[in-house]
């Protein structure tokens, strides 16, 4: 099921980022360090009521405030604009307004905007610390979007009302389609990379638009295809660009268009632009597909425009390992989307790789495997006294592959243990492309059996 997508949204400085960070339970810097990556990290998953759902941190709507020579028409155009965006790709919109400031002329502009939408909009009163502040809220009706949350995003207090009115207007869950049962492959990337190319190589004809302008393509564009007797679904997103290059408005929101195509998609091909070479931000797009568990494809495109002579495959190859060494279980190919040099083998690359996310590994194979790993290569951590024990394992779950292993003493497991086995697993059994999953259980010792044997 696609995850619905509540966006945050309001002028700079009403405590938009301090609601984000409560609503998601941590403290979230925009910039995190993880595998290797480096990550912007505007997106936190969140459960209330038993519903999921994604939420986004926006930009302030106020652009052009710290430019004192921009017309208002100006500012007035581009605040529109992006509170179009923001209705346009949101199942539900947090309006944010500062109760200490009040109603202003601009929070009016955007309330006027969501009020025409069919978008539900639910309005938070943020910095309503004080009881006379909570009383102030009222004001706020008259933006004409229902009853004001009065909330403090520092404190927390109030959030749990807001929560509630969000879950109440989230679109009710449905099930894919039963009849789609196509592979969804979406292809994502750097704006200008090749994308629509490809996809327009693919089916043939001139389905989307191509342009050489970088961020040409706003929306996700589905495209309907059969190959090799397997029903494809085809995913087009805008490009991501790096942060500090991101314009204000129009690229943040065509980043939770491609947030929407990768949590629709079972596989995603990321195209590197083969003259540019891979940059940060591509480790980035890579880390959004891992995060959500999809299966991932290396696709460097335009190589017919390198002199091979000077930069081989092998160094080419040798290159791209490098750079996405957190994820070195993805295929790596090199492409041509303008000549079509082995462009439809990237549907093959696909292909294999939905198939490994679906194998399953019986149980009494993966705990040969366990008792093997063990016996080569121990766990050394110490349990009040005791050796860390890992008694069985068992797959729990296919796309993607997820295993279960029991122990006793769960959290003492090494990352660095964890990645051991994880690596015995792809040794063996492959998973081509697609992450896998290893969770550590605790088990009372008397009730099972340990990889020797012995109880």
């Amino acid at each position: 099921m696609e995850k619905p997508i509540v966006a945050i949204v309001g002028r700079p400085n009403v405590g938009k980022s301090t609601l984000f960070n409560k609503l998601i339970g941590e403290r979230r810097a925009i910039i995190a360090d993880e595998a290797g990556t480096t990550r912007d990290r505007q997106y936190g998953e969140t459960i209330w009521n038993g519903r999921v759902f994604t939420i986004v941190d926006t930009a302030g709507l106020l652009v052009g405030d710290d430019d004192p020579n921009l017309p208002l028409a100006e500012i007035v155009r581009r605040t529109h604009q992006q509170a179009q965006l923001a209705i346009d790709e949101a199942d539900v919109i947090v309006f944010m307004v500062d109760v200490r400031e009040g109603l202003i002329a601009a929070d009016e502009e955007v309330a006027a905007l969501l009020r025409r939408s069919s978008k539900p909009v639910v309005l938070g009163v943020n910095k309503a610390d004080t009881e006379d502040r909570r009383q102030n809220a009222v004001e706020f009706y008259n933006l004409g979007l229902g009853d004001p949350i009065a909330l403090s995003a520092y404190h927390g207090t109030g959030s749990g009302d807001l929560l509630d009115e969000i879950v109440n207007n989230l679109p009710a869950g449905q099930e894919e389609e039963e009849d789609d049962n196509s592979l969804k492959i979406a292809i994502v990337g750097r704006p200008n990379v090749g994308k629509s190319s490809l996809l327009n190589k693919l089916v043939g004809e001139e389905r989307v638009v191509v342009s050489n302008i970088p961020g040409t393509t706003r929306d996700s564009i589905d495209t309907k295809l059969t190959y090799k007797g397997t029903p494809i679904t085809l995913i087009d997103t805008a490009g991501i660009r790096r942060r500090g290059s991101i314009e204000q408005g129009i690229e943040r929101y065509s980043v939770l268009r491609t947030m929407k195509a990768i949590e629709r998609c079972q596989i995603a091909l990321l195209l590197i632009d083969a003259k540019e070479g891979p940059t940060a931000q591509d480790t980035h797009v890579a880390g959004m597909v891992l995060e959500a568990n999809k299966g991932l494809a290396i696709i460097v495109n335009k190589w017919d425009l390198i002199d091979k002579a000077k930069f081989s495959y092998e160094d080419a190859k040798t290159t791209m390992s490098e750079v996405f060494h957190f994820a070195p279980y993805a295929p790596i190919e090199f492409i041509s989307a303008k000549t079509g040099q082995r462009a439809t083998k990237v549907l093959d690359i696909a292909q294999t790789i939905q198939s490994e996310r679906a194998k399953r590994i019986s149980t009494s194979d993966i705990n040969n495997l366990l008792r093997a790993a063990v016996r080569e290569h121990p766990p050394t951590a110490m349990h009040k006294g005791a050796h860390l024990r890992l008694f069985y394992a068992t797959q729990a779950q296919a796309e993607p592959p997820v295993f279960l292993f029991f122990s006793n003493a769960p959290e003492q497991v090494h990352f660095g243990y964890k990645r051991y086995l994880e690596n015995r697993i792809r040794e063996q059994y492959g998973f081509i492309g697609t992450p896998i999953i290893l969770v550590f259980k605790g088990r009372e010792e008397e009730q099972t059996v340990s990889v020797s044997g012995k109880r």
